[in-house]
């Protein structure tokens, strides 16, 4: 992981997000930064997962696995993507940001996870540190180590993996997939809106 951000720096990622929030769910796109009034670590390339949570349930999640811009860019787009772009979600509304709760999940670079066989996947995750991208050709998934919450057996977390992946839940029990695992530093916050 890089250096752990700030307090001061992670208040004002949750700014920004609160605002790509608050401009997605009022049909506007958020404003651009001004690079001038951040610190150098958030100028620095960096890969976030945006979560939104409706009184507890999820209501939109989007990020990226690797580094290609600006963290404080990254969390400006991924906020709004969060907000209206999430496939499994109707575009969030203004009535419902009262009850909005905005999590910022920044990334280590993945690693690889090499193992030879099917049944050594699930000993080697970390439950509740890990978290873990499988792929099988073009399919691809990722949950957050946030997601041991409630999958809290590895069994059970890699057969909803493959799920999301779009293949039988039971697929890392037949085959060695492509396994990476990262860690994340979260920042959660219920906004003033």
């Amino acid at each position: 992981m890089p250096q752990k951000l700030s307090p001061d720096d992670w208040g004002a990622l949750m700014r920004i997000a609160k605002e790509s929030v608050f401009a997605a769910a009022n049909g506007r796109r958020p404003e651009p930064l001004q690079d001038s009034a951040l610190s150098p670590e958030l100028l620095e390339d960096g890969a976030v997962f945006v979560t939104l949570t409706k009184s507890g349930q999820l209501r939109g999640c989007i990020g990226s696995l690797e580094a290609w811009q600006p963290l404080a860019e990254d969390v400006r787009l991924r906020a709004y993507q969060a907000a209206v772009e999430d496939p499994r979600f109707p575009p969030l509304s203004p009535s419902e940001l009262p009850w909005i709760e905005i999590e910022i999940s920044r990334l280590t670079e993945p690693v690889a996870l090499p193992y030879e066989r099917p049944e050594d996947l699930p000993g080697l995750l970390k439950p509740h540190q890990d978290g873990v991208i499988l792929a099988d050709g073009r399919r691809r998934a990722t949950f957050l180590p946030q997601v041991w919450e409630q999958l809290p057996r590895p069994e059970e977390f890699l057969d909803h993996l493959c799920a999301k992946m779009g293949a039988r839940s039971n697929l890392w029990r037949e085959k060695v997939l492509d396994v990476w695992i990262y860690h994340v530093e979260e920042f959660k916050q219920k906004p003033e809106w």
